[in-house]
């Protein structure tokens, strides 16, 4: 009979973006008595990045540990977003059960499917809860049938299916099997995770076996290696082989060795069969790499990373207002912050190009990228970036691109366009319910790049109450011809100088303005969008001609429209291929790539000749 690690359960929490499973986890780790009585601990505890903090969503996997009674439960909080789907597929290798939280009242969304999927392939236990139970519209017996569905058409087999459940409102604390009513803790989700989620098999004594599935970076220690000790026992000051993927060996001696304990990396001894622990010793380490004795070389199968499906052009920061408001402004400070992020970020990868002030840099999506930009300009640099474009890969011979699910959900008046406007999107209505409340729910599959710049359009569309979520499908065969993209064109600054609301009034019924009166510009700057299609050069430096003839209008104080302040990811949904985005520590601009009016039209010539030639 197999022997098992009864004092230890390894779980991920996974769920849709802000269904409530790091809030759940603040409250499992508070009511474990994991944390002392003087301890200060943070809403959203698990979420220490600025960013996840201001968003409310996790961007990083996270390691915590509790003890309940004589057990030690080690659970991981992934991310929702399907951006960081390498992270959640990478988490899950590391555990024996998942627990999928699903909102009680919005039910199964695109993410939910996105994780449960890759939960329900590597053959692990689930169980679920239903968090925000106390909400007026929760809707418990419907969405556990929603749940059950979506383990039907995800091919969950016959123990899958056969899931405990509970109910529960992470921000009040508490939980209980009942949907009618709440016991005053969470002890009945601990009950579940020991009762339900195997124990790891005890294999200490065999020869040790470690696998690496999420990478830190410390300035000290350089690289650490996180991951799971899946036989055997490893001590400080061992001496091991790293098995690299490209079946190269490496002998090293282990410097230090961590475990997790509440939101701490504590120093350990030794790690055993079933641990999660973090290793140092080796700087190159990497992402699906076995470490083992190095008389017993026995690799596990490699970890499959997601491939990037969208890249963007990174450069240096060229524009008539470079290096003003940043501290790192050189290729060679960009360079090197780009392969830091190559240390930990395993779904990233950055190219070199012909010229060594700009780089190819791909990811997982929008959001991952985005991202990294709004770190880097957190952090002090300035850099500007193209248009996310999609890339294209051959598959069986023929060209494919990446397609996504999107879940939409509108009231009723606005499916109409909200359907012709995926439809000019290539995009194709897979499923439509109406939920009976004035709201209707549709999926479509649409491809990636008819969802670049999509959001904006999507909420002036629907008045701002459309909720639209997608997720990373798969390839299908590339779309001839252009999909989506913007339909309106920019107003371009033609001088240099201090926009004045006198100049700003001139043009103001000609578009949306982007900037306030008083804001330094420079020629070539996109300055606002376009009622129409064509780019509109305009200048709104303009002051009024002083006379001395007094105007009837005299008094008459300026009244101008409220401009359209653009964030990082508004911005990046804006460009246009001939465009840049500025982006400073204090500031993003938007610019034509080519600043010089007479240039741009000469350039556009060119190009159509050539087209036509074609």
């Amino acid at each position: 009979m197999t022997e098992l690690r009864n004092d230890l359960r390894n779980i991920a929490i996974i769920a849709h973006v802000d269904h409530g499973k790091t809030t759940l986890v603040d409250e499992l780790l508070k009511q474990s008595g994991t944390f002392h009585e003087h301890e200060q601990v943070d809403e959203r505890a698990m979420d220490t990045n600025d960013i996840e903090k201001e968003r409310g969503i996790t961007i990083l996997a996270k390691n915590t540990a509790l003890r309940y009674g004589d057990k030690r439960i080690n659970i991981m909080d992934t991310p929702g977003h399907a951006d960081f789907g390498g992270e959640v597929e990478r988490i899950l290798k590391m555990v024996d059960g998942v627990m999928l939280v699903v909102d009680a009242y919005e039910g199964c969304m695109p993410q939910t499917r996105f994780v449960l999927k890759k939960a329900l392939e590597q053959k692990l236990t689930p169980l679920v809860v239903l968090n925000k139970i106390d909400r007026d519209m929760a809707r418990p017996d419907e969405v556990v049938d929603e749940v059950l569905d979506l383990f039907i058409e995800l091919g969950a087999d016959e123990d899958q299916l056969d899931f405990p459940v509970a109910y529960a409102s992470a921000i009040n604390g508490t939980a209980s099997a009942d949907p009618e009513k709440q016991d005053e803790n969470v002890n009945v989700l601990y009950e579940m995770i020991v009762n339900n989620v195997p124990a790891p098999v005890d294999n200490r004594e065999e020869p040790f076996q470690f696998q690496v599935t999420m990478l830190d970076y410390n300035d000290y220690l350089g690289r650490i290696g996180v991951g799971r000790v899946f036989r055997g026992t490893i001590k400080t000051g061992d001496r091991a082989t790293l098995i690299k993927r490209d079946g190269t060996l490496k002998n090293f001696r282990v410097t230090k060795l961590f475990g997790y304990m509440g939101l701490k990396r504590v120093e350990i001894d030794k790690g055993e069969a079933g641990d999660l622990i973090a290793i140092t010793g080796v700087e190159d380490i990497n992402v699906g790499e076995t470490i083992c004795p190095a008389d017993h070389q026995d690799p596990l199968p490699r970890l499959r990373i997601d491939e990037p499906t969208l890249q963007m052009t990174f450069l240096i920061n060229n524009s008539p207002f470079a290096g003003r408001e940043g501290d790192y402004i050189t290729s060679r400070k960009i360079e090197e912050r780009l392969l830091t992020q190559l240390e930990t970020d395993v779904s990233l990868k950055v190219e070199y190009t012909d010229s060594p002030d700009v780089w190819t840099v791909s990811g997982r999506g929008e959001l991952h990228l985005s991202i990294l930009i709004e770190n880097m300009r957190r952090e002090g640099y300035e850099l500007q970036v193209s248009k996310p474009s999609v890339i294209v890969k051959e598959i069986d011979g023929v060209m494919s691109e990446p397609v996504e699910r999107a879940q939409i959900d509108v009231p009723e008046d606005y499916t109409g366009n909200v359907m012709e406007s995926l439809g000019d999107r290539k995009g194709e209505m897979i499923d439509m319910v109406n939920k009976g409340d004035g709201q209707v729910q549709m999926d479509f599959i649409v491809p990636s790049r008819g969802l670049i710049g999509y959001t904006t359009e999507f909420m002036a569309q629907t008045k701002g109450y459309g909720i639209l979520n997608h997720t990373f499908d798969g390839y299908q065969p590339l779309h001839k011809g252009q999909v989506g993209g913007r339909h309106q064109g920019a107003l371009v600054s033609m001088e240099d100088g201090k926009t004045t609301p006198y100049g700003m009034m001139q043009v103001e019924d000609r578009g949306t303005l982007f900037v306030e009166p008083g804001t330094e510009i420079y020629s070539g700057m996109l300055v606002g969008e376009h009622a129409r299609e064509n780019d509109l050069t305009v200048n709104i430096t303009k002051e009024k001609q002083l006379t001395n003839v007094r105007s009837a209008t005299k008094d008459t104080t300026v009244s101008l429209k409220r401009p359209r302040t653009l964030t990082l990811e508004e911005a990046l949904e804006f460009l246009n291929d001939d465009e840049y985005c500025e982006v400073t520590p204090k500031s993003i601009r938007l610019r034509k790539k080519v600043l010089d009016k007479n240039e741009r039209e000469r350039e556009e010539k060119r190009k159509k000749v050539a087209n036509k030639n074609a």
